[in-house]
C-alpha cells in the first residue's frame, strides 16, 4: 500500500499530491471533496456540476490512484462531446499521473487515425475520446476494452444534445460488466437519467449546490484584455489608480509566484501569499502588508482565507474565479466597516461566459471600463518624471552624459535627444497603445465591411425567432441588441452579423450556450469558394 498524505480533507498518495500541487491545487473543490472518497471506495457516481468546478480532477485523481501503471493496456475510458474537451481532459489527467508514469491518449476525429493506432499499439493506460472516433476504433479492433476498470461520461447532457446517446450505448455494451461507471452532467434530463439507471450500478449522487449570493456595496468593474497583454493591462491600471492597499487574486500558487516576479521586475512593492509558505513566512508577509511596507499582496483564495485587514481599497481578480462564491469571498476583502471599496476583474475572451454567470448569480451588472492608455499612464506619471529629472540635475554628476549629448548635437536636435532619453528611461520596452485595441482576425465571413457573420446550429425547426436571438445575445454577451446586424434563419442553422469589435465576445459568450432548450454551437461563417 502506498503512503498517503492529506490534501485538504482527503487522503491521496504522495505521488498524486506532488502532481496536483505542481498544478497549483491547494485544497479540493466541493465536487472533488464529495466524489473522490466515493470513487476510491469503488462506488459508481453521478455528479451534477458545471464546467470549471474541478470535475476532471474529481474523476482523474481516483482513476490514476487505482490504475496499474505496470500494465500497458487501456484501463480507463473517458467519453467527451468535443475534440477540444478530449484534449483538455487528457492533458489534465496526464499532469495528475505525471509521477505515477501513466500514459493518457486523446482520440478524436480530424486527427490521423493511423497515428492514434500506433499510439494504442505502444500501450496507454487511459483513453479520452469522442464517441464517433472511439466507435471507429472499436470496429477496427484497434481499441480493446476487455481490461477496462473505469468508464466516465463527461458532460453527458451535451453529448445528448449532439446526438451521441446511441453511440454511447454501443460503446458501453462493449465494456466489461465489472467496472466503475461515472457520469458527469450539468443538467439531468430524462434521457440522461434513463442512461444512468441502465448502466450505473446503485450510483451515489453528488451535486454542487449554489446558494443565493449577495455582495456588499462595492464598485465592481472589469477590463477586457488578451492573455498575452494581461500583465501590461494590470500595470496600466495600477499606474492610474489611487491604491492605498490592494489584494490581487490568482488562481494558482504558480500564478502568484509568476505575477509577483513580473510586478517586482517593473518596480512595484509587492509580496505573495500562498500555501507553500511556512507560518513564519506568512506572518512576515502579513506584517509587511498590514504596516503598509508593501501596498500590494498577491494571493490565492485558500491563502487569503480568514484574512481580516482594514483599509484594503482594491481587490483585483487577475484570474477571474471559477465560481461565483469565490468571487463574493474575494471582493468582500474590501469595502469593510462602512468604507468604500473597488473590485476590479481582468477578463480574457474565453472567460466572458464565466463573467455573465457571476453576474447572474450575484444579481449585479459589473461595469465594463476601458483599459487606461499609455497616454493616461504618462499623464499620471508626468509630475513624478519632472521631479526626478530636477533632482538628477541638482544632485548628480553628469559630465559623461553631457559628452554624449554634445557629440549627438552634430546630427540631432536637442529636443529630440532629450525626448528620446526620457523614453529610454521611463518606457524602455517601447510600449504603445495597440494592446487593448487588438482584434481577432476572423477573415472573410461574407458579412458587410466592419461586421463578422457567425454560424449557429439552430434554426426554424428549433422554433428560433430573430427576437429570441437578439435577446439572448444581448443578455449573454452584454452588448446592446440594436447593434446586432442581419439575421438569416434557415431550417437547421442561422447566420447572425455582429460588429467586428464585438464578434469575439459574442462567439465566446454564445458557444455552448442554450436557446429555447437547445445547446448552441457557434463559429465564424465560412465563405464557399466560387
Amino acid at each position: 500500500m502506498y503512503e498517503t498524505v492529506k490534501f485538504g480533507s482527503l487522503e491521496v498518495s504522495k505521488k498524486i499530491f506532488h502532481a496536483i500541487t505542481d498544478m497549483g491545487f491547494e485544497e479540493p473543490s466541493p465536487i472533488q471533496a464529495e466524489a473522490i472518497p466515493l470513487l476510491m471506495a469503488g462506488r459508481d457516481v453521478i455528479g451534477q456540476a458545471q464546467t470549471g468546478t474541478g470535475k476532471t480532477a474529481a474523476f482523474g485523481i481516483p482513476i490514476i490512484e487505482k490504475l496499474n501503471p505496470k500494465f500497458r493496456g487501456v484501463q480507463a475510458l473517458v467519453l467527451t462531446p468535443t475534440r477540444e474537451l478530449a484534449i483538455q481532459v487528457a492533458e489534465e489527467i496526464t499532469k495528475i499521473g505525471r509521477y505515477r508514469e501513466t500514459r493518457s491518449l486523446a482520440i478524436y476525429g480530424g486527427q490521423s487515425i493511423e497515428r492514434q493506432i500506433l499510439a494504442l499499439k505502444r500501450g496507454v493506460h487511459l483513453v479520452v475520446g469522442t464517441p464517433g472516433r472511439i466507435l471507429d476504433h472499436l470496429r477496427r479492433k484497434t481499441l480493446k476494452l476487455n481490461n477496462l476498470k473505469f468508464v466516465v461520461l463527461d458532460e453527458a447532457d451535451e453529448m445528448l444534445d449532439m446526438g451521441f446517446i446511441e453511440d454511447i450505448e454501443l460503446i458501453l455494451q462493449e465494456t466489461p460488466q465489472e467496472k466503475q461507471t461515472l457520469l458527469f452532467s450539468a443538467t439531468m434530463p430524462e434521457e440522461i437519467q434513463r442512461l444512468a439507471r441502465k448502466y450505473l450500478n446503485n450510483p451515489e449522487f453528488v451535486s454542487v449546490s449554489r446558494d443565493e449570493l449577495t455582495v456588499p456595496q462595492i464598485d465592481q468593474v472589469y477590463y477586457e484584455v488578451k492573455e498575452h497583454n494581461k500583465l501590461d493591462g494590470l500595470c496600466r491600471v495600477l499606474d492610474t489608480t489611487n491604491i492605498s492597499r490592494a489584494i490581487i487574486f490568482c488562481r494558482t500558487k504558480r500564478g502568484v509566484d509568476e505575477l509577483v516576479a513580473g510586478l517586482e521586475a517593473r518596480g512595484y512593492e509587492v509580496q505573495g501569499l500562498h500555501g507553500d509558505l511556512t507560518q513564519n513566512q506568512r506572518n512576515k508577509v502579513m506584517k509587511n502588508f498590514r504596516e503598509s511596507q508593501v501596498e500590494i499582496l498577491v494571493a490565492t483564495d485558500v491563502a487569503a482565507r480568514g484574512l481580516d485587514i482594514e483599509n484594503v481599497s482594491h481587490v483585483i481578480n487577475y484570474d477571474i474565479p471559477q465560481d461565483p462564491e469565490s468571487y463574493v469571498h474575494r471582493i468582500g476583502r474590501t469595502g469593510r466597516a462602512g468604507k468604500s471599496g473597488v473590485a476590479i476583474s481582468f477578463v480574457i475572451p474565453r472567460e466572458y461566459r464565466q463573467l455573465r454567470l457571476i453576474e447572474k448569480m450575484i444579481s449585479y451588472k459589473i461595469k465594463r471600463e476601458k483599459l487606461p492608455s499609455v497616454a493616461d499612464v504618462f499623464e499620471r506619471q508626468r509630475e513624478v518624471i519632472i521631479e526626478r529629472i530636477v533632482g538628477t540635475i541638482q544632485n548628480s554628476k553628469m559630465d559623461n552624459y553631457r559628452a554624449i549629448v554634445e557629440e549627438m548635437l552634430e546630427d540631432y536636435d536637442l529636443m529630440d535627444i532629450a525626448a528620446a532619453s526620457l523614453k529610454l528611461a521611463f518606457d524602455p520596452e517601447g510600449t504603445d497603445d495597440t494592446a487593448e485595441s487588438e482584434e481577432t482576425e476572423f477573415g472573410d465571413t461574407g458579412a458587410e465591411p466592419g461586421m463578422v457573420r457567425l454560424f449557429m446550429n439552430v434554426g426554424r425547426t428549433d422554433e428560433i425567432r430573430p427576437q429570441d436571438l437578439v435577446k439572448t445575445i444581448a443578455e449573454e454577451a452584454g452588448i446592446p441588441g440594436k447593434i446586432i446586424g442581419a439575421i438569416k434563419i434557415y431550417d437547421k442553422f442561422t447566420f447572425v452579423d455582429i460588429p467586428k469589435e464585438m464578434a469575439e465576445k459574442v462567439l465566446y459568450s454564445m458557444h455552448r450556450n442554450i436557446i429555447k432548450g437547445k445547446r448552441v454551437h457557434v463559429e465564424p461563417a465560412k465563405v464557399r469558394p466560387r
